[in-house]
């Protein structure tokens, strides 16, 4: 029985490994369009995502099948709650991915805007905290998982200004209004697939260290703003 349980644990993991190779492959391809202004790599991403969903089904069916006929508890339990989640943030940086290739057909021409932006550097960012949190899961590192967690205030950093610059760009040239609203949704996109970085790599730190970290800055704010005044039930 635990032969066979080991098994079907390995089989999950490579498969949310290849599912994650899958959305690295997207997410490189469409951020490499809008840096180069290629729209042909655009090309296939939709159809491709469909495989993409395909896994998050198969995944899904997995997990769901472990915890019926293994009842798993402490650490197996936390890598099958661990992989629900990450299946899920994976398959949603996928659709992401579609959704920024769809704007980069239409803003993508207006190259000069788009450097000037420094949508690019948020992109390659944000890319490059998926490539990390599914490292982190692959090697069990919770210190990139760390590293990855810590970024995401840069992207929101990245995307405030960005927002802030295509304003002022819409008010002063009414023609770059279509180009600079395709980017702002763009942005939000982007700051998204960072967000979705940062839950798979919580969830890294909950599987390894059994630690419940999501939302903790926040909840930090709202502990210190009501100063236990209210409580959480």
């Amino acid at each position: 029985m635990k032969e066979h349980f080991q098994e079907e644990i390995e089989e999950l993991k490579n498969n949310l490994v290849k599912m994650a190779s899958l959305v690295d492959e997207q997410v490189d391809k469409v951020i490499t369009a809008l840096e180069t202004g290629n729209i042909e790599l655009c090309k296939g991403v939709k159809s491709k995502d469909l495989e993409i969903d395909a896994y998050d089904n198969l995944i899904t069916t997995q997990c769901e099948n472990v915890l019926a006929l293994f009842q798993p508890v402490a650490v197996d339990l936390r890598l099958v709650m661990s992989v629900i989640m990450i299946n899920n943030n994976l398959e949603r940086c996928g659709d992401i991915a579609v959704n920024i290739s769809q704007r980069v057909k239409k803003a993508g021409s207006e190259r000069s805007l788009v450097v000037e932006s420094q949508i690019i550097d948020m992109a390659r960012t944000a890319q490059s905290m998926l490539k990390d949190a599914i490292d982190s899961f692959i090697k069990n590192d919770t210190e990139l998982a760390s590293k990855v967690i810590s970024s995401d205030e840069k992207v929101d950093n990245l995307n405030k200004q960005i927002f802030n610059f295509l304003v002022s760009k819409m008010q002063s040239n009414q023609e770059l209004i279509e180009a600079c609203t395709h980017l702002v949704v763009m942005s939000r996109h982007i700051e998204r697939m960072a967000d979705h970085a940062t839950n798979i790599a919580e969830n890294l730190v909950f599987y390894v260290e059994a630690k419940i970290i999501a939302h903790k800055k926040k909840l930090e704010r709202y502990k210190d703003t009501n100063d236990g005044k209210d409580k959480i039930v």
